[in-house]
């Protein structure tokens, strides 16, 4: 038998396989009305387990394949029933009652950024919130206490790098404060070497800036045999030498922190990557869904066993939704290391079946947040 021929055959099985899955599914609307009219979960995952076990030891060397064919089909079935029976009503009625008509703007109330003027993300606030006052804060945890406190309106936080990666300090303090994403900037960071006006290049021995700023420049700090020293912001740097009594520092920032502090750019464009992007996100208090939002960002715990964070992976793809990010982050105090999950989905929740998929996660997993759906603008 040739290749030709199994394949005729795998399809002849196939054909027998679709008119079941069918018939399985129109019993599974049955089962939904039936759980409505009685007040019962969707989920019951005592039984799934059962069938699950009872799949693998009949399947024998095939079983975990077999379980894993079962368990997409079990979380179609489920996802059905959702629809039918119209779960997380609470989140539903929150995202509906949240879906606005434009933009999403500050009306020139104060918008809290870390750093100091300069700071890429006030440059950020500049873009999306023109003619809105921008404080500046030390830390980024100051940002969200500002938020929290009624002091901004928004903030605004760098959440990634596409050099550098994640800035896992605004994911822990994300999972901390679940406030919600209202939207996203993504800005072209273009990274100086900068000094005071006295300072010769062949003189410097330390370079200031970010942990961020330098991992994004350190082939250059390398190639010149420079030290690089952490700073809490690129902009704050740039303040700091300035003020310094030293002629042997520089820092890392941007061409307009350089400018307000009066520093000597010795070399422009100094990050590894000229497509060097940071995206920064906005938080707010208020969950707002502006009518061009395209991601949406989630936070959820899965159960601590083999398997389980691909079954709900896959619910996103079932729903023809596309993960562009996944973050893990550890439950803090937790002794069994079990991780919080944070996703960005491309999709917008007026799109029937992508709210379904949200509010079934909301009402299935152990704990669901959703964090918002947002507009995101590439400088």
């Amino acid at each position: 038998m040739d290749l030709l021929d199994l394949r005729k055959e795998i399809d002849r099985i196939d054909e027998q396989l679709i008119p079941l899955l069918i018939e399985r599914m129109g019993i599974s609307e049955k089962v939904a009305q039936y759980k409505f009219d009685r007040g019962l979960p969707v989920l019951n995952p005592q039984r799934e387990q059962e069938i699950l076990d009872n799949v693998g030891e009949k399947c024998g060397e095939h079983g975990e394949a077999i379980k894993t064919v079962f368990a997409a089909t079990m979380d179609a079935s489920r996802a059905l029933q959702h629809k039918i029976i119209g779960g997380g009503k609470k989140l539903r009625d929150e995202i509906t009652e949240s879906l606005g008509d434009g933009k999403i703007t500050a009306d020139g109330e104060c918008v809290a950024c870390q750093g100091v003027e300069g700071a890429y993300s006030g440059l950020t606030a500049s873009k999306l919130f023109p003619g809105s006052p921008v404080r500046f804060y030390r830390q980024f945890e100051d940002v969200f206490e500002a938020v929290y406190k009624g002091q901004a309106k928004f903030g605004i936080i760098p959440v990634e790098n596409s050099t550098a990666g994640s800035v896992h300090e605004s994911y822990d303090l994300i999972m901390k404060y679940r406030f919600y994403v209202v939207g996203a900037y993504d800005l072209k960071i273009e990274h100086c070497l900068c000094t005071k006006a006295d300072t010769k290049y062949e003189n410097i021995k330390e370079i200031y800036s970010h942990p961020q700023g330098l991992a994004q420049c350190n082939n250059f700090i390398k190639n010149f045999d420079f030290t690089g020293v952490n700073y809490t912001n690129t902009a704050a740097a740039a303040k700091y030498v300035s003020e310094c009594a030293r002629d042997d520092v520089a820092a890392i920032c941007s061409e307009s922190a350089a400018k307000k502090y009066g520093l000597k750019i010795l070399r422009r464009n100094v990050q590894n990557n000229n497509s060097n992007r940071t995206r920064f996100i906005v938080i707010s208090k208020k969950l707002i869904i502006s009518d061009d939002a395209d991601k949406i960002s989630l936070i959820f715990t899965c159960a601590h066993k083999t398997g389980s964070l691909y079954r709900v992976l896959g619910r996103f793809s079932m729903a023809g939704l596309s993960l562009t990010k996944l973050e893990s982050r550890p439950i803090e105090n937790d002794e069994e290391f079990n991780y919080y999950f944070y996703v960005d989905v491309l999709g917008n929740v007026r799109e029937e079946s992508t709210i379904d998929l949200i509010c079934a996660l909301s009402d299935e997993l152990p704990e669901f947040e959703f964090l918002g759906n947002f507009k995101e603008i590439n400088s």
